[in-house]
């Protein structure tokens, strides 16, 4: 088979990698693509927008699949797109995406569905959002309805700063007009993040093994909101009890909410879940693979990617139901980004010391913002490298990553050094292994 990944980040990459491992792939094309995914597979320099494009690339060299990676195309429309030309896409198609384009759509859904997630209120007017924060006495969430790259959600600690987020995304319009024309203000949750991302197709839901994302650019969740400093997977905090609750709770009551709607979702739903001591309660749902949490994921995943990815495309996933196979050793994604992230930060500054990284065994080294000019690799974004590394252990899974990211050096990187100290400080035995048990299930036949 020859295989298409739409994107150019670390995700982009790590599905490259994985997908050029199944035997039963011929080629692997990435388009744009980055450094990285230049060394595991080809670039092709279309941008993920350009469908027309795609589709003419897709056609003339024969793609037998398209895995799209990031949340823009899908917001727009590709799967849509490839669907009317008769050609096999992995994702949600627009209409189902805007369970992550739109925040106001997902919060109403989950009311809807009876997920549960933090009590909320939706604004289209700064004035009345205002108002709102200045009556409550509790900490806030604001969040910006559409797509900006994983910045949009602001947690704030005091009312003056949750103004601030206001005048922000909706008078300064700092991610964009359209993304801050409503906002979603909700009450702060207090507890553990989880990601779970599960594999959607029919009535079929195969979760993934449980990962915890690190957004806060800084250590201990200090600083601004950015797309993940580092992940690590298994995340002791998803106990088998929680995942066979949010199971029942949240993705099984959401695929049917979208079935009932006529949008069925096909593709990876991602639920970012607050462990409060409630329950579980649903902060965000994205309708593709996370980054960095599929570095860690894919590292551990022994089944073969293409083949789950096409049992989703052609909805016989149940034949994957309990059949996943995962390497016991927990892995960690360390980010190293440019300085400035999530903020302006400069590119173009070489990068030393990848093939000494490289050398480690059991790492690999993602390429999120990079380019290659020449002999030389240069940093292209504000992510730049995902450092990932197995260990027997969780502790010797981060000092390995931090190892190798030790060997790597550009002007202005910075990176977090605490990515999995939560999972660390809750294990009894910080060298004890963990490996819990993912659920799956069907809805019911009648849906």
């Amino acid at each position: 088979m020859k295989v298409l990944v739409v994107g150019k980040g670390g995700r982009e990459h790590a599905l490259v990698w994985k997908l050029a491992q199944s035997p039963r792939a011929e080629q692997v094309y990435c388009a744009p693509g980055n450094a990285g995914t230049a060394e595991d597979g080809v670039n092709v320099p279309i941008d993920p927008l350009d469908f027309d494009r795609l589709v003419s690339f897709v056609r003339k060299e024969k793609i037998d699949l398209t895995v799209v990676g990031p949340e823009e195309p899908l917001a727009r429309g590709i799967v849509d797109h490839f669907q009317k030309a008769n050609l096999r896409i992995f994702g949600p198609t627009r209409e189902a995406a805007r369970l992550e384009s739109s925040k106001v759509f997902a919060k109403e859904l989950m009311r809807h569905a009876d997920v549960p997630t933090a009590e909320f209120r939706i604004f289209d007017h700064p004035e009345f959002a205002r108002r709102f924060i200045e009556t409550r006495d509790y900490p806030l969430v604001v969040k910006a309805d559409g797509l900006a790259a994983g910045k949009g959600v602001i947690v704030c600690s005091t009312n003056e700063e949750a103004l601030t987020a206001i005048e922000r995304i909706m008078v300064r319009e700092e991610f964009g007009r359209a993304a801050g024309r409503q906002v979603v203000v909700e009450k702060r949750l207090e507890g553990e993040e989880l990601s779970l991302l599960a594999l959607v197709s029919g009535r079929t839901i195969v979760p993934l093994q449980p990962t915890q994302d690190h957004k806060a650019a800084f250590d201990e969740d200090k600083g601004p909101n950015t797309g993940g400093m580092g992940a690590y997977c298994p995340a002791p905090v998803g106990t088998p009890e929680l995942l066979d609750t949010i199971d029942r709770e949240v993705l099984v009551p959401i695929v049917h909410a979208m079935k009932r709607r006529r949008q069925p979702f096909r593709g990876v739903l991602y639920a970012g879940i607050m462990a409060t001591n409630q329950g579980p309660r649903v902060l965000e749902f994205n309708c593709r693979f996370g980054d960095p949490e599929i570095q860690p994921l894919l590292m551990r995943l022994r089944t073969d990617l293409l083949d789950l990815i096409e049992a989703v495309v052609d909805e016989r996933l149940e034949a994957f139901e309990g059949k996943l196979e995962w390497d016991p050793r927990p892995a960690v994604c360390v980010v190293m980004a440019s300085s400035g992230y999530p903020g302006p930060y400069k590119k173009g500054f070489p990068i030393r010391g990848l093939t000494e990284a490289a050398k480690w065994p059991d790492v690999k080294v993602f390429h999120a913002g990079t380019r290659r000019d020449g002999d030389r690799i240069l940093t292209d974004g504000g992510r730049v490298l995902g450092v990932t590394a197995l260990g027997d252990t969780l502790a010797d899974a981060k000092r390995r990553a931090y190892e190798a990211v030790a060997c790597i050096q550009f002007p202005g990187a910075f990176y977090r050094r605490d990515i999995a100290d939560k999972a660390l400080r809750s294990l009894p035995d910080p060298a004890a292994k963990f490996t819990p048990s993912a659920a799956t299930e069907s809805l019911p036949e009648n849906t």
